[in-house]
């Protein structure tokens, strides 16, 4: 066991430590797993237990535990920061560096500030959302618009982001926004069909990752925390298909019929690939990544692209996808061994690609419509596809081990 005052210090730093990972984006498996390695590795027994929310953690053997209790607000997705994090346990575990050095360089990363951010990010929502418009079908006309709507939607985050209430009303503004807009544009002859506007530009939105992490936590007998994650993204998708709804109802109470459907300018097979380059690079920028991992991103995009079109043909859309899901998880797990480094830094970007974020939302517009019985399909096939990214995580996991926490 650790000294008393190397035992204060090693409790700050896990807890710290703790609390940034779970602000950047990793699950509850990977951040207990986490903790328990670097509280092991330095003479301190520790138990953990993590909600979206909350951190609990019991430090020492009974009855002599200290058990602490953190609120912890949950953030956007980090992967520059959860690598640093990653090497920065490395090095405290390894006597490289002191634990008071690391908790002072953690607090460091915490408080860091990089002012081209939001400038980033507002292109990446741009990116993302003219990439969508190809893959859901759209012509010129819609990737441009999707385009333009995921600006105008990261603009949006940044405004309504400075008081908590805005960011509580994000999606829902944001819904409303890129669906008036849609249908207003269709309207005046600009030739787009709204839906598929309406969707891409909202893409970066849809919670389709979080519910895919909701699942892998429940079936990682994470019980608590995926199913508040599970609420929280059921919650989010309701907020975006309301906003999507009202904004529908206004624009037929005050114009009329809403405009027939325009039929997308068909484009031929390689603009996807572009597309795919295009989402890939953007992923980069939206997930913070380090510049060397560009490339590797990139590989996991192709992979994730690939495999779920392969698996398609073998097994149909929906179970398909597991494919991709394998392809990617066994990258990033051979990535952690080979160069040790996290492996959700290629897993994350590369799994986004295969969310069923689109068909979620699109079931619950259809349930909002009137049309039950199409909504339900759409509806049980978004959570089989979850379902089969999940698989294809945990067969990665059995051909390929990481023996890494992240």
């Amino acid at each position: 066991m650790a000294e008393p005052e190397d035992e204060n210090q090693v409790i700050t730093f896990v807890l710290e430590l703790g609390q940034a990972l779970q602000r950047y984006g990793a699950p509850a498996h990977r951040l207990e797993d986490a903790m328990a390695a670097a509280s092991a590795r330095l003479g301190l027994e520790g138990q953990f237990f993590t909600t979206p929310t909350a951190i609990i953690a019991s430090f020492g053997r009974a009855p002599h535990q200290r058990t602490q209790l953190s609120r912890v607000v949950s953030g956007e997705i980090d992967l520059g920061k959860l690598a640093y994090l990653d090497r920065l346990v490395e090095d405290v575990v390894g006597g490289r560096l002191t634990v008071r050095r690391g908790r002072d360089a953690l607090r460091r990363l915490v408080a860091a500030v990089r002012p081209w951010d939001r400038t980033l990010t507002v292109l990446a929502y741009g990116l993302v959302s003219g990439a969508a418009g190809r893959f859901f079908g759209g012509g010129p006309a819609e990737i441009l618009v999707s385009g333009g709507i995921g600006l105008l939607a990261g603009l949006l985050a940044i405004l309504l982001g400075r008081s908590t209430g805005g960011t509580r009303a994000f999606e829902l503004a944001a819904a409303f926004l890129a669906s008036t807009l849609s249908l207003q544009l269709a309207r005046h002859g600009v030739g787009v069909a709204p839906d598929i506007t309406t969707l891409a530009g909202l893409i970066v939105l849809v919670p389709g990752l979080t519910l895919t992490t909701a699942l892998n936590e429940l079936s990682t007998r994470n019980l608590v925390s995926g199913s508040a994650r599970l609420t929280a993204a059921a919650i989010v998708f309701l907020q975006i298909t309301f906003g999507v709804a009202v904004a529908i109802r206004l624009d037929a109470g005050l114009f009329g019929a809403l405009p027939a459907l325009s039929h997308a300018t068909a484009m031929p097979g390689w603009t996807e690939l572009a597309a795919l380059a295009v989402a890939a690079a953007s992923l980069v920028i939206l997930f913070r990544a380090p510049p060397e991992q560009a490339p590797w991103i990139m590989a996991a995009a192709a992979l994730s692209f690939g495999g779920a079109r392969l698996g398609a043909q073998l097994l149909g859309p929906e179970l398909g996808v597991a494919a991709g899901a394998l392809a990617v998880g066994v990258a990033g797990n051979a990535y952690a061994r080979l160069w040790h480094r996290p492996a959700v830094v290629i897993i994350v970007p590369g799994v986004l690609l295969l969310v069923p974020g689109s068909l979620g939302l699109r079931s619950l517009r259809l349930l909002l419509g009137n049309d039950p019985i199409t909504g339900v399909s759409l509806g049980f096939s978004t959570l089989l596809v979850a379902v089969s990214v999940v698989a294809g995580l945990l067969l990665a996991n059995l051909v390929v081990s990481p023996r890494r926490p992240l």
